[in-house]
């Protein structure tokens, strides 16, 4: 049984991340369509208006209540974050919420009190997300089905629609689950999670190696490398499952890859911060990747203690 402290913890750092997550991708999805498909325009701009009343209550629940090492561990905002929006907005005409990028770099740790009203709060606040969840996976499956069919275009890959629907249905498993008080098995977490995030890294590394203008061949093949390793990467985790492979071997050779491709991610979203890459990538799709490592960094380092 999961205790309350954890309960509201786990929750609201599970929010930060994720939250931010999902308002992005309903940004990307929103500037990818084109103007035959406005009503989609007008949706997914009315799910990332959503997703931030939601992001702005669990800030406001998580203000001195949160672990230092996840504040200080990049995954819910970075040094980039504020910039990248800032140009993304600049580029796009989307008007993106900077306001609340800025009250999550004046959060504090700390240890909650009044843990009963404040579990009432998170349990309130889990039901809204699942129920906003329920409808962004509708859409993106919606989305996903008419682009496949040919029935609409987007100039967002289908994998990468595919590949945002599956984080969709991760993060309303892993409420499910707290809400459950589900006390998870260290390994099995482990193994679920790293079979998960090895595959999203290698799809990331993909969608840049896709992005790069032609003429970009190093940042390409430093991409495509990433690639490859990271399949290699979650077929060995496969294989962890099924118990044919070390579970600690998989994690160390994880952990090792994506602190490499943090880099990686980090020194793209810098140059195109600085215009110093050239491609179609929208700067928050760079901020976005480099968080996502962050918050599989953390995790390993967790598993590998």
């Amino acid at each position: 049984m999961l205790a309350a402290i954890e309960y509201v913890r786990r929750s609201l750092e599970l929010h930060l991340f994720f939250i931010r997550i999902m308002k992005e991708h309903s940004f990307f999805l929103e500037i990818g369509f084109t103007p035959k498909n406005s009503d989609f325009i007008e949706i997914a701009d009315n799910f990332r208006k959503a997703f931030d009343l939601v992001l702005r209550e669990a800030i406001t629940l998580s203000d001195g209540i949160i672990d230092p090492d996840f504040l200080n561990s990049g995954e819910v905002i970075t040094p980039y974050t504020l910039k990248a929006e800032e140009v993304s907005t600049y580029y796009t005409g989307v008007p993106i919420n900077t306001e609340l990028t800025k009250m999550e770099e004046n959060l504090s740790e700390g240890t909650p009190t009044n843990l009963n009203m404040l579990g009432q709060r998170v349990h309130t606040l889990n039901c809204r997300v699942m129920d906003l969840l329920d409808e962004l996976i509708r859409f993106k499956t919606r989305v996903l089905r008419d682009v496949i069919t040919c029935n609409m275009f987007t100039v967002n890959y289908p994998l990468l629609i595919e590949h945002i629907l599956r984080e969709a249905k991760l993060y309303n498993l892993l409420i499910q689950r707290l809400e459950g008080k589900e006390e998870m098995n260290m390994e099995q977490e482990g193994i679920e999670q790293e079979l998960f995030w090895n595959r999203i890294m290698a799809e990331h590394s993909l969608f840049i190696r896709g992005l790069l203008d032609p003429t970009e061949n190093e940042l390409i093949i430093m991409a495509n490398n990433f690639g490859n390793e990271f399949n290699q990467l979650y077929e060995e985790s496969k294989e962890a499952m099924d118990q044919t492979l070390p579970f600690s071997q998989v994690t160390n050779d994880s952990l090792k890859a994506t602190i490499d491709v943090r880099n990686f991610n980090e020194q793209g979203t810098q140059g195109l911060l600085n215009c110093k890459v050239k491609s179609i990538i929208i700067p928050l799709l760079g901020d976005h990747v480099l968080r996502e490592s962050n918050h599989y960094l953390r995790l390993l380092k967790t598993y590998t203690k």
